[in-house]
């Protein structure tokens, strides 16, 4: 169930979301179930799949920017990673284990939204 405590317990910022929501905790949790479908997640991984980096960039980018304004900092923290590997890729570079950390944390955060 997606609770304050829950979402304290995965590692987010609750105070920091819940300020930028105007301490609303109706809007808050409304906008964190939003980021268990925010459709950049479903981009970021198709273009990474397509080789598409400045699609992925710019998905991995706009993912961020949500996350970070909700206080999901796990999940910021990891789109963060795959935003910086994106913005100049330079020779190969590896997204796989950046990626399988964002899905792993993607999954646990809609697993607890879905409950």
């Amino acid at each position: 169930m997606l609770t304050l405590n829950n979402l304290r317990a995965f590692g987010a910022d609750v105070d920091d979301g819940m300020n930028r929501c105007m301490n609303n905790e109706e809007l808050f949790l409304r906008l964190v179930n939003m980021a268990a479908e925010e459709p950049n997640y479903t981009i970021l991984k198709e273009s990474l799949a397509a080789g598409d980096l400045k699609t992925a960039f710019e998905a991995a980018h706009s993912l961020k920017g949500f996350l970070g304004n909700l206080g999901l900092t796990p999940l910021y923290d990891a789109a963060v990673e795959l935003t910086e590997l994106l913005r100049n890729p330079i020779g190969d570079v590896d997204y796989d284990l950046p990626l399988a950390k964002l899905t792993k944390l993607y999954d646990e955060f809609t697993a607890m939204c879905k409950t």
